[in-house]
């Protein structure tokens, strides 16, 4: 079941001294992936910030996110690497947004932090400290974290930048499958083909959307 979409009207936001979306208008398919294109600098962390809600709007409006804390996804090499923490209490952190910090998590909450390891193929990684693994089962581990959220949108940046192509290709299903069961998944990505296989693609230049629509057609503006 497809969920509603996101609305964004006239949407203005950015940092003291620094604004960086200008009158953004754009729709968000509900229940399917949408892709964030545009050059370093266009807006488009800006945007997820705005929508994951750690970035006030200036003007403007976004409505359609919906009850639940939006899932937030950031760039891997913004993580610190000396976390003293295991993978699996990584991923058992999603579960935070239900429980809270100081209660202990459930019998059903370890069911859903296990399905989202192995969803990841990283439960042979469970025990690992977060600051022993490559950039791609870090990035790998930080999504696993975000499903156990369960949130009905999903938001990531830029997640296969620097991987492998069996990184990507994980994190790609990840995507995929988030979406078919009625997440809202918006990625921004500088990846052609990670656009393609998008559902809807949002175009952004200088803070503002030059672009909207299907994939093709918003790549071949691109381009």
């Amino acid at each position: 079941m497809r969920t509603a979409g996101i609305e964004i009207t006239g949407l203005s936001a950015g940092y003291p001294g620094n604004p960086v979306l200008h009158e953004v208008t754009a729709v968000v398919p509900g229940g399917r992936v949408t892709a964030l294109l545009g050059p370093n600098g266009s807006g488009k962390s800006t945007l997820l910030g705005v929508l994951g809600g750690i970035v006030a709007p200036t003007a403007g409006t976004v409505t359609g996110i919906g009850g639940s804390r939006p899932a937030l996804v950031i760039q891997q090499q913004a993580v610190p690497a000396t976390l003293p923490i295991t993978v699996g209490e990584t991923v058992a952190m999603g579960r935070w947004a239900h429980r809270g910090l100081w209660r202990r998590i459930t019998r059903a909450d370890r069911a859903i932090v296990a399905d989202c390891l192995t969803r990841m193929d990283i439960t042979d990684l469970a025990g690992r400290r977060l600051d022993t693994l490559s950039g791609g089962q870090r990035q790998r581990v930080l999504l696993a974290r975000a499903l156990a959220q369960q949130s009905e949108l999903l938001l990531l940046d830029e997640p296969g930048t620097g991987l492998d192509a069996a990184a990507r290709a994980a994190i790609g299903a990840a995507i995929r499958e988030a979406a078919d069961a009625g997440v809202t998944v918006v990625h921004a990505t500088h990846d052609p083909a990670a656009a393609r296989d998008a559902d809807h693609c949002v175009l952004l230049r200088d803070g503002r959307v030059v672009e909207e629509g299907e994939p093709v057609a918003v790549l071949a503006a691109a381009a």
